[in-house]
């Protein structure tokens, strides 16, 4: 396969050669920014190719490519923020961007026009690009052995939905701090998903994952099959399933994608803009005990080759381990270079938009609770009744109260410290900080979710990471369709 690297030099020529596009004209874009906004002006330049392929049934259901470019410009005067972004990278449309950016705020300082960087680029521009690795044979051909793996699997399977996508994005930032960088963002993913029938009933079960590398990563590490046998199990299971109960119960939840709870019912109150603002449950408790001293959180954004991961975020800023709760105790919030000046501190590295057209924000990276001493076996022994929850659909959180609701796709009932059957409805409702009390064992087995994480916050998408040893948690609420017995 062949493998498409770039340097950083070629990357900036890669944004800068179109037109009449060059360093100078980032140096007059910031200039022009920052002479009516005195705190901070930057300059956010994107080239990105997207692509993704769809079969159902074996047969090609959807394919689009996408090709995007633009800059976005943005100037900060106090809590005020000025942005403009523009689909051409071209001096006069920049300038214009920079003279709509400026007109939030007033004053008459001059201009520091940045320098480039002395600091090595960031590694991740080693990276191939996956639009380049297989041909559009090789991945019609891999997606339709998808299909014949599920259906070789069981006779019940019906329906075989499996997508393929990819993206390769080359960015430039500059500001009047000094920041001048370059990073190269790779990402693929691949989904699959099943339909099985039996006696009437039809279930589904699905399962994907990807990551920071290209295609041939998927194939060498046997992905395709690999996710295919999971789709199909959770489809026959489900076909198992009996209702779930209601009541409240003790519930153990699995590790690795049901750390996605931990990220939308805790994560987002740590977020440094909701923690200025004083919308967020966890303000004020800096340094207080909030969960069981078992109970630690990191949001770690320099993982290698991680869906949440990034060299740096998008404000120049290198990414951390940014340790949020530690032993029970709050330790950190995440925020991004706006939210950290106006609360005086540092920026975490966690500034992230979901292209030039948006403006960052705090968000989170690969957010996840550190193992414990316990092990799952030791941890389901100590249940007499309870829910064990190994998987989630989805759900809805108010960051506010952080309360949430989440929907189960894979979920056990306990009984007297084993697994008994397989339950399907079950919904857990509650709030992310009654959890984080409520937490009594926390498993040796921490894994981070296989690649499938994506965060929606004001309008905006990014790809993030999740994950969690096993957990228990005493007394939560579960949604079922049967009253718990227990």
């Amino acid at each position: 396969m062949p493998d498409e690297r770039v340097t950083d030099g070629a990357a900036r020529r890669y944004l800068l050669d179109p037109g009449e596009l060059t360093p100078q004209t980032l140096e007059q874009t910031l200039a022009h920014a920052w002479s009516r906004a005195c705190d901070y002006a930057d300059v956010y330049l994107q080239h990105s190719q997207h692509e993704s392929l769809t079969i159902e049934n074996g047969v090609v259901k959807d394919a689009a490519f996408t090709l995007e470019q633009g800059a976005g410009v943005r100037a900060a005067l106090g809590e005020k923020t000025g942005f403009a972004y523009s689909e051409e990278l071209g001096p006069e449309q920049l300038l214009e961007a920079a003279r709509a950016a400026r007109s939030i705020a007033h004053g008459d300082r001059q201009a520091r026009l940045p320098q480039s960087s002395s600091t090595p680029p960031p590694a991740v521009c080693g990276y191939d690009n996956p639009l380049q690795n297989l041909d559009m044979e090789q991945k019609i051909a891999l997606l339709r052995e998808v299909d014949e793996t599920a259906r070789r699997l069981a006779p019940e399977v019906k329906k075989v939905t499996a997508t393929l996508a990819s993206a390769y994005e080359v960015i430039l930032i500059a500001s009047t701090e000094g920041v001048y960088q370059t990073d190269i963002r790779p990402l693929v993913r691949l989904n699959v998903s099943v339909i099985a029938e039996r006696d009437g009933r039809r279930e589904i079960g699905g399962h994907g994952g990807g990551g920071r590398y290209g295609y041939s990563r998927l194939l060498e590490t046997g992905a395709p099959a690999r996710f295919a046998q999971e789709a199909v199990r959770v489809a026959l299971l489900n076909l198992e399933s009996q209702e779930a109960p209601a009541g409240t119960m003790t519930v153990v939840l699995g590790h690795g994608w049901p750390g996605v709870l931990l990220h939308e019912a805790i994560g987002h109150g740590l977020e440094g803009d909701a923690i200025r603002k004083g919308t967020s449950v966890f303000t004020h408790l800096m340094g207080q005990r909030v969960a069981s001293p078992e109970v630690t959180v990191v949001d770690n954004g320099t993982l290698p080759d991680r869906r949440g991961s990034l060299c740096m975020d998008d404000e120049g800023t290198p990414t951390q381990n940014t340790v949020l709760i530690e032993d029970g105790i709050i330790r950190g919030f995440l925020y991004d270079r706006l939210n950290a000046r106006l609360c005086k501190t540092e920026s975490t590295g966690n500034g992230r938009r979901e292209s030039y057209a948006h403006q960052p924000m705090p968000r989170m990276t690969n957010t996840y609770m550190q193992a414990g001493t316990h092990s799952p076996e030791e941890i389901l022994a100590s249940v007499d009744h309870g829910l064990y929850a190994v998987g989630f659909n989805g759900g809805q959180v108010d960051i506010t109260s952080g309360k949430f609701v989440f929907s189960a796709s894979e979920a056990y009932l306990i009984k007297d410290g084993k697994i008994a059957h397989p339950v399907k409805g079950a919904t857990l409702i509650g709030d992310g900080p009654s959890v984080l009390r409520r937490v009594s064992m926390v498993g040796d087995d921490l894994e981070l979710d296989d690649g499938i994480g994506t965060c929606g916050k004001d309008g905006q998408q990014v790809p993030v990471g999740v994950g969690q040893p096993t957990l228990r948690v005493d007394e939560l609420t579960v949604g079922g369709t049967r009253m718990h017995d227990g």
